[in-house]
C-alpha cells in the first residue's frame, strides 16, 4: 500500500506543478490528511508512515521540477506552514516543531526530511494541493483557480488542487498577457 501511495502522490504533484506551469524557485503547498488516505473521518487516525510515503512521493516531484514544498499543518498549530528557509528568506519564522498529533503527520514528515526546516504562520504560493478536505485556500496567491486532477485520489482521500493567476485589471477592451492566465 505504502508504495502506491508513493506512486499517488508522485502523479498529484507532478500533474499539479505541470498544469499550473510552476518555475523555478516556485512554491506548491500541500496539506494532507493521512486520515482521510486511509478511509477514517480528518484528524482521527494521524498516520506517520502513511504521511511519509505520500511526502516522498510529493517531495520527489518537487525537488525534480526544483519546486519548493511547503507543507500546511493542521488546524492545532493554525495551518501554519513548514517550508525550506531558502524559500521564506523574508518571512518572520515561528517556534513549532509539528508532531503527528499537534501539526499532522504530513507536516512532521517534512520538518524531518527538509535539509533547514522553519515554520512561517502563512505563505502565498503559486499552487496547492489539498489532500483529504485539509483548506489549503489561505495559502494560495490571489487569485486562485480550482484545478480538475486526472490523479485526484491518494488512498481514500479526494485531491482537490489549485493555481494561482495574475490579477486581471481594466475594463472589457483590456489586453492580457495569454501566458499569466
Amino acid at each position: 500500500m505504502l508504495k502506491n501511495l508513493i506512486e499517488q502522490g508522485y502523479n498529484s504533484a507532478l500533474e499539479i506543478i505541470n498544469i499550473a506551469k510552476l518555475n523555478k524557485n516556485d512554491i506548491l503547498v500541500v496539506g494532507c490528511s493521512t486520515s482521510e488516505i486511509l478511509g477514517d473521518k480528518i484528524g482521527t487516525n494521524s498516520s506517520p508512515d502513511t504521511a511519509k510515503a505520500v511526502f516522498e512521493g510529493i517531495y520527489k516531484a518537487a525537488k525534480e521540477k526544483e519546486i519548493f514544498l511547503a507543507a500546511q499543518c493542521c488546524e492545532h498549530l493554525n495551518r501554519a506552514i513548514i517550508v525550506e528557509r531558502a524559500a521564506v528568506p523574508q518571512l518572520d519564522i515561528v517556534n513549532v516543531v509539528p508532531q503527528p498529533k499537534a501539526g499532522g503527520s504530513f507536516a512532521t514528515a517534512a520538518y524531518q526530511t527538509f535539509k533547514e526546516p522553519v515554520a512561517v504562520e502563512q505563505i502565498k504560493a503559486q499552487a496547492g494541493l489539498d489532500i483529504g478536505f485539509t483548506m489549503i485556500g489561505m495559502h494560495i496567491k490571489a487569485v486562485a483557480v480550482p484545478v480538475r486532477l486526472e490523479n485526484n485520489k491518494i488512498g481514500n482521500a479526494t485531491v482537490l488542487a489549485a493555481r494561482s493567476r495574475a490579477k486581471f485589471i481594466g475594463g472589457a477592451r483590456a489586453q492580457y498577457d495569454e501566458n499569466l492566465i
